[in-house]
């Protein structure tokens, strides 16, 4: 029996319940270094942002956004806020269509509501009992969570590195690809041919993809769209708004108004 003093990701994976949950509050700036689970991870916090890297991708992950992230997949984690964790670590063969790698996932008002109350259940809940009925509706949840299409695929190649390093420091940054080609070493014609070898995007689909994470970093914290499209080096909101929907299918304010209604 695990109790709460020894309560920790390395001991859930063992654990003889399909689904078993952790709570965690983690400080600005904390980081959780590389490490992997047997288990499929959940990874999500109820508030605060955090960024999640792996060998190929990365994350960055607001509230009402959460990560389902693949047994062995080695992972890093960096408090970009004070974080209140909650994950879940799921059996494999409960989630049979889960794919290899990570994906982002909206998290439902539904489903936020019941990972705080498995929480609230001992670890080694009884079965038959309430936890085993709160964990088959997550799984039912998860099943029908939609993909949240942003992702940051990360490249090896050293000059690319020190290119997206920068980027992801500064999101709003307006150098042109001449200007980046310099800061890295390299011709604009070297890295205009790495980013779609190294990433699969070409450079500006690359970008767009860290302005999206940022903007739902900014958007979950209240930020207006308009001191995002600012910060992120937009024209203006119009320009910001159509990059947003043309990839996401809604506008910033769409997704404002959702998170609007209490969670």
């Amino acid at each position: 029996m695990i109790t709460p003093d020894i309560l920790t990701a390395d001991a859930l994976q063992s654990v003889p319940r399909v689904v078993v949950a952790l709570p965690r509050e983690q400080a600005f700036r904390q980081l959780v270094p590389r490490h992997c689970h047997q288990r499929a991870q959940f990874l999500y916090a109820i508030e605060g942002v955090m960024r999640v890297t792996t060998d190929v991708g990365v994350w960055l992950i607001p509230p009402r956004r959460a990560l389902l992230i693949a047994p062995g997949v080695a992972h890093e984690l960096t408090m970009l806020t004070n974080v209140s964790m909650r994950s879940l670590y799921i059996a494999p063969a409960a989630l049979p269509g889960l794919v290899a790698g990570c994906r982002l996932i909206e998290v439902s008002s539904l489903l936020r509501e019941l990972v705080q109350a498995l929480v609230a259940e001992p670890v080694e809940y009884p079965i038959p009992g309430r936890g085993e009925h709160l964990a088959a509706l997550i799984l039912s949840e998860l099943g029908a969570a939609a993909t949240v299409p942003i992702s940051i695929p990360w490249p090896r190649d050293r000059r690319l590195v020190r290119v997206c390093e920068a980027i992801m420091d500064n999101p709003g940054d307006t150098r042109s690809i001449d200007e980046w080609a310099f800061h890295a070493g390299a011709s604009a014609r070297t890295l205009m041919r790495l980013f779609p070898r190294e990433t699969s995007l070409p450079f500006r689909q690359w970008v767009q993809q860290v302005h999206l994470a940022d903007a739902f970093c900014r958007l979950a914290r209240g930020d207006s769209v308009g001191s995002i499209a600012a910060a992120l080096g937009y024209a203006s909101p119009s320009a910001f708004t159509a990059m947003f929907r043309r990839i996401l299918g809604k506008t910033p304010q769409d997704y404002l108004a959702e998170w609007r209604v209490p969670a």
